[in-house]
This record gives structure tokens, sequence and C-alpha cells, in this order.
């Protein structure tokens, strides 16, 4: 009798038997059941209602904003790497990593007492950094995670030691108890924990001269990057506003707006000397947060709010709409900037008219103060978006004139009421919203900052060589992330 020989299979692996897939599936259903959970429960008790859970956790229109913008963020990255990732070694410790992440950010939008805040705070950084490098057996996955690991510990480090100066000094252990103490405090423990404060919110937000983690983190899966884009950079909008009456109070505001004025102008000047889809991205999201710093810097940190949650959609849209294959492309030559005085025209009535809209929906047009600033950004946004529309040759000189006038007033009244929203939304918020009186300091800078974005616009840096090859320099990434030895990107 002839015996066959039994050939015993290799095990098959986990990711290759659906468990990421159902694991995946059922963490999708999971954010989205959270996030109508949260905007139902929003819309019902939007006439202020506040709870507080075990002297640990405080729940107000706040939260639960932040609550519906992180869970639906989380459900829509959760579902496109649903097939984005299909048969990937690491899928369902990306869908952990990701679902850890959510919970950490939960968590420290809602933290009242110092320990579970500083908790969420690193837990958010370890998370971030292992999505970062998820891919384990990619040379620069680990050493971009290791990379930017290393800038969330400072970050955890200075948090904690400017949170637990207030705690003893104050002898407080629930944010919301210490605030009211706040003027109890000598002025040196203030300033000195506000730096700390500081400093570790800019260095989550990849601010100027923290940026080059975010320049390396781009190992990291598209949905990876995406969550990372709309929630994570935007954490330290989050930690300031908690702080807000601490920096009032300290005087820091005019650090903040000039430190994200420097970030912003030079964020765009680099993103546009850059090949990568991802690295223009990267570039635009540091610049936006640039932007979000100078709103808190004028003490406005619900407009910081409203502006880290449109970043958010947007930059996210941008990311899972990148492709796969992320390549780089051969520069071409820009073409020059030739605006007719008909076009002049029509971008600075526009500008007028969106900044006359804005601030009166807002009621940013009754006084002489740091509102004036906020009101010129909305104009200059607004006189770019229609610059974009009047250079455009498929367009009629008709269509070009009335184009912008017709859409844009529509767009800045609807960014208006969502301001307004937002605002209602932070009404138990602390010195959220306390526009300061215009100091020379704002009005020089300012000036340095319109002066730089003509610069930009009009590409005049391209004539001295030594600011172009600075731009290029800090715009690189850490040099152990850059892809050397393969060509690969998820």
């Amino acid at each position: 009798m002839k015996l066959k020989k039994i050939v015993t299979p290799n095990p098959i692996p986990d990711y290759e038997k659906g468990f990421p897939d159902l694991f995946n599936r059922l963490t999708t259903i999971l954010f989205s059941i959270i996030f109508l959970c949260n905007i139902n429960f929003l819309l019902l008790n939007f006439d202020h209602q506040q709870w507080n859970l075990w002297g640990l956790l405080r729940i107000n229109g706040f939260t639960l904003l932040i609550w519906t913008v992180v869970s639906f963020f989380s459900a829509v990255a959760s579902s496109y790497s649903a097939t984005y990732l299909k048969g990937f070694k690491y899928h369902a410790r990306f869908t952990s990593l990701c679902f850890g992440f959510t919970i950490a950010v939960m968590l420290l939008v809602a933290s009242d007492h110092v320990l579970l805040l500083l908790m969420s705070w690193v837990s958010m950084g370890f998370f971030m950094s292992r999505l970062i490098g998820v891919d384990a057996d990619w040379v620069e996955a680990r050493e971009a995670s290791r990379f930017a690991l290393k800038h969330f510990l400072a970050s955890s480090i200075l948090l904690t030691m400017g949170v637990l100066l207030l705690t003893f000094n104050s002898g407080c252990y629930k944010i919301s108890d210490m605030t009211a103490l706040f003027s109890n405090l000598s002025s040196p423990v203030m300033l000195v924990s506000a730096i700390f404060i500081i400093t570790a919110a800019l260095i989550q937000s990849a601010i100027y001269p923290f940026h080059r983690w975010l320049l390396s983190a781009m190992t990291a899966p598209t949905p990876a990057s995406a969550l990372m884009h709309a929630g994570f950079v935007n954490g330290s909008g989050i930690l300031l506003t908690i702080f807000a009456a601490l920096l009032l109070k300290t005087q820091t505001l005019t650090l903040l707006f000039i430190v994200g004025g420097i970030t912003a102008i030079i964020a765009q000047f680099t993103k546009l000397l850059q090949t990568s889809i991802k690295q223009k991205l990267a570039c635009s999201t540091i610049a936006q947060m640039g932007f979000m710093i100078m709103q808190c810097g004028l003490g406005f940190f619900n407009a910081a709010v409203v502006h880290l949650i449109l970043h958010g959609f947007y930059k996210a849209y941008l990311f899972l709409s990148s492709g796969e294959n992320i390549q780089a492309s051969v520069p071409q030559k820009p073409l020059p900037i030739r605006i007719k005085p008909l076009q002049a025209v029509v971008v600075t009535i526009a500008g007028i008219i969106g900044a006359f809209i804005f601030a009166r929906l807002t009621g940013k047009d009754t006084s002489i103060n740091s509102g004036i600033f906020l009101t010129l950004m909305v104009a200059i946004t607004v006189g770019q978006a229609t610059y974009n529309i009047v250079k455009q040759s498929a367009l009629s000189n008709k269509q070009k004139v009335f184009l912008p006038i017709l859409l844009f007033p529509f767009g800045i009244a609807c960014y208006a009421l969502i301001y307004n929203g937002v605002t209602l939304l932070m009404r138990d918020m602390p010195d959220v919203d306390v526009p300061s009186s215009i100091s020379l300091i704002q009005i020089l800078f300012g000036a340095v900052f319109l002066a730089g974005f003509f610069v930009m616009k009009l590409g005049v840096y391209k004539k001295v060589p030594w600011i172009y090859v600075k731009l290029l320099n800090i715009s690189q990434p850490y040099t152990r992330t850059i892809l050397m030895s393969k060509n690969k990107s998820i």
C-alpha cells in the first residue's frame, strides 16, 4: 500500500482570515454611533447644560462639539481604511491605534482633573507616534515614529511641568477650580507655567521651529495622515482654549500672535517649494496652525476653534483624495501674477464686502480692538479666493466680475453663522472671546505679515538666492526619514 505524503499547510495569518476587516467594520460602526449620539445630544441640549462626572470629567457644549467632530473624522478614516488598507499586514494594529487615539482626544477635551488631562495628552502623542510608524517593517517609518515621539515626550514633559506648577501653588487638582484662583497666584509662577504650556502646544502643532516632525511623518498611512492633520495637530488649539484665562492673566497673547504669524508666513513660502503632494499638505497644515495660533494671540479662542474644525474637514478631504501613490512631480514655472485694473477692483470690492459682512454678523465692528486683525484675515482670504476666480481664462469677464460678488458674501455669512454658533456653545468657557486693545507691536507685525504675504504672492523671494536656499533647507524632513532604500508610500 502506497502512502501519500501529507503536506501540512502553513498557518494562515490573521490578516488573511478577515479578522482585520471585521474589526475595522465594527470600529467604524462604533465611531458612527458615537458621532450620531453626540450630534443628537448636542442639538437637543443646545440651550446650555453642563455635567460634572466623578470630579474627573466636565461635559459642556464645547466638549460635545469637539466630540462630534472627532468621532466623525474617526468614522470616516476607519471607513476609508477598510478598502485602502485591505490586506495590509498591520491593518488591525492601525485600527486599534486609531481607536485609542480617538478616545484620548475625547478624554482630553472633557478632562477636569489635571492627572486625566496629562494622561490624555501623553496618550495622544503615544498613539500618533505609533500610527506614524505602524509599518514596523519599514525602516524610515520606524525612524519617523521615534523622531515624532521625542517631540511628543518633550511636549508632555513641558505640559506636566506647567500644569503641576499651577496645581501645587493653587492647591487645586480640578482645572475649573484652578482657573478661578489665578488671581491669587504670583505673577512669576503663572508666567513660567504659561510659557511651559504654550511651548507644549507649539510643539504638537508643529509651529516653527518645531515643525520638522510633521514633515517627517509622511510615512503614516494616508488615513492616519488625515486623522493627524484633522485632529492631532489641532489639539494645541484645544489646550490653549482650556488655559485661556491663564494666558490672558500673564499677557502672553502677543507672543502667540507673533510666533503664529512667523510660522504662517514661513510655511506658506515653503509650501511653494515642495514637489510631493503630502509635503505640500504638511506645509499647508503648518501654515494653518500658524493662523490658528495667531487667532489665539488676538484673544479669539473661539475663532481658533472654528478654524481648527473647518481646517480639519478641509485637510481630511485633501488627504483622503490625494490618491494611493504619492509621487513627486516635475516643478513647473508658475505663471506670473498679472492682474488687470478691473480685476483688481473686483478683488478689492469682494474683500471689502466679505470683511464688512463678517464684521457686522459677528459684532467685530463695534470697537477698535484686535478684532480688526481677524476681519483683515477674512478680507485677505476673500481677496485671494476672488483672484483665483478672475485669473481663470475659461470664464468670461462678466462671470469674473459677478461670481465673486455673488458667491463669497454667502460663504462669509455661513462662516459667521458657524462662528456665532461655536461662540454660543463655548459661552461657559472662561475668557475665550476677549479682544485686546491694539498695540504697537501688533500693528508693526501686522505690516510685516502683509508685506510677507505680497512678497510670497509676487515671487520676490525667488530673486534672492540665500532666502530661497534657507526656505528649502528648513522645509526638509529629518534625514533618517527620507526615503533612500525604497520608494514606498502608504
